[in-house]
């Protein structure tokens, strides 16, 4: 890696390391403060479902609007936010100002998250797609390894309130070592801006393109079912772990950093091997299958933890495996339009499983419910790789405006 991309890479993990502090803090403290999982679940529907809804717009804004200037719009509103939030429980009071700034950097937080997707090719374009992903989200883990450890300090000097202010400072910096980056690399994205025609014309393109490009479908499938166990286990966690499993919040914060140290080891890994895209694929989906089986199932602290890490350690290696495949099979003239509906197709599922908590999970329901969601997803597995080669057939013909050169749908690795 270059010296004038480790400014970007220090962008990405600030800006990660102050969204796992909110992440962190959401679940927790409204739990702390209801003492009943099911708002855990409702809150994390609150907090999960306006951030996915956003993203076909955010995909079409990227091929509109520079996603450099979209980032830097992300990082410092998010900021912002954060400090409006505290100022409104400051003088009205309630939790809900927590889960409202949440709600609002989560929103950001996609819109940074789709244009750092569209612009990832061309800023690091001397090294393997594959490779430049697992760097990405490895700024991203360690943020995520100290997010954790940092919010349950933090708490142990401030109330959440002041956690937030300093969020916010976080936000900030990550946008000074944006512009630091700019200044020295002198990127210039090059990518079709100043779309026209109707707002929905994006969105049908690509929805045209899911339902069209060989292999396209499959990872959507894949990543839906995925990210039912992700979300399961997020809206959980803090109830299960602080909970039913009586432990304290820094044995939750402990818990949650050894997963992102998994995480970081699992990416390392794979920066720096060569493993195939189905390899991938299929290592990180049955482990995050068994993980949530085990987790669910499980009557101790220490089983939970087990399974906690298998899912979180093997949730990055997945995504690598998802991001590198789409990004062969989707034309990079509409890239942006639709990874944006993509997104919000893979992770819808992550609210749905936080209303399922809300709605179903009670003190001795929430195993059951983690249990049931994992082995959901592995039959969608099962039935996805089975159907998929038919897929596959009845796809070979593909219109013209969507064919790529490069690609071959019976031999692309990943799908």
């Amino acid at each position: 890696m270059r010296v004038n991309h480790q400014a970007f890479l220090g962008s990405l993990f600030f800006a990660r390391l102050a969204d796992q502090i909110l992440l962190f803090l959401v679940p927790l403290v409204v739990f702390q403060t209801t003492h009943k999982v099911s708002w855990s679940g409702i809150a994390f529907f609150l907090e999960t479902l306006p951030r996915y809804l956003f993203f076909p717009m955010f995909g079409a804004l990227c091929d509109r609007i520079s996603p450099l200037k979209l980032m830097r719009i992300s990082q410092l509103y998010r900021a912002l936010v954060c400090i409006a939030g505290v100022a409104g429980y400051a003088v009205f009071g309630g939790i809900g100002w927590l889960i409202a700034l949440s709600v609002f950097c989560g929103v950001l937080t996609s819109q940074g998250f789709v244009a750092r997707e569209v612009m990832l090719p061309q800023i690091l374009k001397s090294h393997a797609f594959q490779s430049v992903l697992a760097y990405s989200q490895l700024a991203d883990q360690l943020g995520f390894v100290l997010g954790p450890m940092l919010a349950a300090v933090l708490l142990g000097w401030w109330r959440w309130e002041g956690v937030v202010v300093a969020t916010g400072l976080l936000f900030l910096l990550a946008d000074a070592a944006m512009v630091l980056w700019q200044r020295g690399s002198r990127f210039e994205f090059s990518g079709p801006q100043g779309a026209r025609g109707h707002w929905l014309l994006p969105v049908r393109t690509a929805l045209h393109h899911v339902a069209h490009l060989p292999g396209l479908e499959k990872i959507v499938a894949l990543a839906a079912a995925e990210n039912l166990v992700i979300g399961v286990t997020l809206a959980t966690s803090a109830a299960m772990v602080t909970g039913i499993h009586h432990q304290s919040g820094r044995y939750y914060a402990a818990v949650q950093t050894v997963g992102a140290v998994a995480t970081v080891l699992v990416l390392l890994t794979i920066a720096r091997t060569s493993f195939s895209g189905r390899t991938l694929g299929l290592l990180s989906f049955l482990a995050i299958c068994l993980g949530g089986v085990i987790a669910g199932a499980s009557p101790g602290h220490w089983g939970y933890a087990a399974g906690f890490v298998l899912i979180t350690g093997f949730d990055k290696m997945f995504s690598v495996y998802i991001r590198s495949a789409r990004q062969k099979i989707i034309p990079a003239k509409d890239y942006g339009k639709t990874t944006g509906v993509i997104i919000l197709l893979n992770n819808m599922t992550q609210p749905l499983a936080g209303l399922l908590v809300g709605l179903f999970a009670g003190r001795g329901q929430t195993g059951a419910l983690i249990v049931i969601l994992s082995l959901g997803m592995g039959v969608v597995g099962a039935s996805v790789s089975l159907i998929g080669p038919l897929l596959g057939r009845r796809k070979a013909r593909v219109p013209a405006a969507c064919e790529r050169p490069e690609f071959d749908p019976e031999s692309r690795e990943g799908t």
